[in-house]
């Protein structure tokens, strides 16, 4: 029983399974699917300033701990770090449930996006290790240009002018603080 009582907690509201669906409480006013997502739909705002934050944090953090460690050992402790407070909140939050109903592909992708992020992360500590943190994050913050052309080459997701404006002064801008 976690903090919803008999119900399940997915981190934002409590939700109570039924047979043809599941209802998302707060508090006592009770909120269909549709009208808590309608809601959400802004959060993700919240949480994309959160990750610039703690990313920001991250990079400071680790070029200070990564002093005479070897980075890819300092890339498994902090690997492990996110592994023990990844698993906390999927226990925390009752997500641990759904582990079953993952499809084959969704496997699939899910550990070949792990694998890019374990060669993302040993890169890039051995970047920060060996080179200036104001240089290496923006270079490793191409990423956002990449993931554009990767989101409209393979995604389908729609390319406007707005997008390939931001993804040419992104990479200006990176030219601009990483050239020596």
């Amino acid at each position: 029983r976690g903090p919803c009582g008999g119900e399940v907690h997915d981190g934002l509201a409590c939700i109570r399974r039924t047979d043809r669906s599941s209802e998302r409480l707060i508090g006592k006013d009770r909120l269909t699917p549709a009208v808590f997502y309608k809601g959400m739909r802004k959060m993700w705002l919240i949480y994309a300033a959160g990750s610039a934050v703690f990313a920001a944090l991250t990079s400071v953090l680790a070029k200070i701990g990564i002093d005479g460690v070897n980075s890819n050992l300092a890339t498994a402790i902090r690997t492990f770090v996110v592994l023990i407070m990844a698993w906390g909140i999927v226990f925390l939050t009752g997500g641990q449930h759904g582990i079953g109903e993952i499809g084959k592909k969704s496997w699939l992708f899910l550990i070949l996006s792990g694998l890019a992020t374990g060669a993302s992360w040993l890169c890039y500590y051995r970047a920060i290790q060996i080179g200036q943190v104001s240089k290496v994050v923006p270079i490793d913050k191409l990423s956002v240009v990449i993931t554009l052309i990767l989101s409209f080459v393979l995604l389908h997701e729609q390319f406007t002018w707005k997008s390939g404006v931001g993804a040419f002064l992104i990479t200006v801008g990176t030219l601009i603080m990483a050239w020596p």
